[in-house]
């Protein structure tokens, strides 16, 4: 008996398409809140409206602008200010070197492209596994943050300007908070802990001395200084013996073996 002959099937990539738009949504929109307390934290650095949103327009990283409004609210001078956001914002760089030949952008797109390479566009990017979802994943998280948080930066500067003294409503906190809630998550191994935790000794010992500002700069040697001790102890582990039993363990092994 003859059976009909089936078309061959073909990979649906409907449900990948789905599901990086589903993620780039969800993580534009909840991240771009946001923005909100990055408008009332510039406000209560004395920056003004016009300076909050060209802030989120042309930077558009959100440590980076933590950090800088943080500076300018304690004092310090612009040059630390800009060099404690440019330090957080080299991290874009490196995703860049990893997302380009994922996505595989025409020459003429990249330098657009290139303003939302940020933490979270690189991380519903790499979660995809097709280019086609990789691609809709990067533009749906990038276009949804960019519009949300510069709405929301205007939001919150206008409703700081509007109450008056931040600080007298604990707004002054929200800033700080945010920056917390941004880095927390990646502090998942040991290395990255120690690292955080010898870059607040850093800045509490520098505070007292340094002008304003300036200790988030000396907080960037935590990074090597902690890679270099894992370097160090992690070489003397692969050249040293393995570690000697207990003589406790050895004599209870050679009993029962006697």
């Amino acid at each position: 008996m003859a059976t009909e002959a089936q078309p061959p099937s073909t990979a649906d990539p409907a449900p990948e398409d789905r599901a990086a738009l589903r993620d780039g949504l969800g993580v534009g929109v909840a991240v771009g809140l946001s923005g909100f307390a990055f408008g009332v934290t510039a406000a209560g650095a004395g920056l003004s409206a016009a300076q909050a949103c060209a802030m989120s327009l042309l930077i558009f990283t959100g440590a980076s602008q933590f950090a800088l409004a943080g500076a300018v609210a304690a004092g310090g001078g612009p040059f630390a200010a800009a060099a404690g956001a440019f330090f957080l914002g080299v991290r874009n760089a490196f995703y860049g070197l990893r997302l380009a030949p994922m996505l595989r952008l025409p020459r003429a797109l990249r330098p657009l492209a290139a303003q939302w390479v940020i933490d979270e566009t690189a991380v519903v990017t790499i979660a995809q596994s097709t280019r086609r979802a990789q691609r809709i994943g990067f533009v749906v998280t990038g276009l949804t943050l960019y519009v949300c948080w510069n709405v929301t930066t205007l939001v919150g500067v206008l409703g700081a300007e509007a109450i008056g003294d931040t600080a007298a409503w604990g707004l002054d906190a929200a800033g700080p908070a945010v920056f917390l809630a941004l880095v927390g998550p990646m502090l998942t191994g040991t290395v990255e802990r120690a690292t955080a935790l010898v870059a607040v000794a850093l800045v509490l010992g520098t505070l007292p001395a340094l002008p304003a500002g300036t200790p988030v700069l000396v907080a960037a040697l935590a990074a090597p200084l902690v890679l270099a001790l894992h370097g160090r102890r992690t070489r003397g582990r692969a050249q040293g013996d393995p570690p000697d039993r207990t003589d406790g363990v050895d004599a209870h092994e050679a009993e029962g073996a006697a």
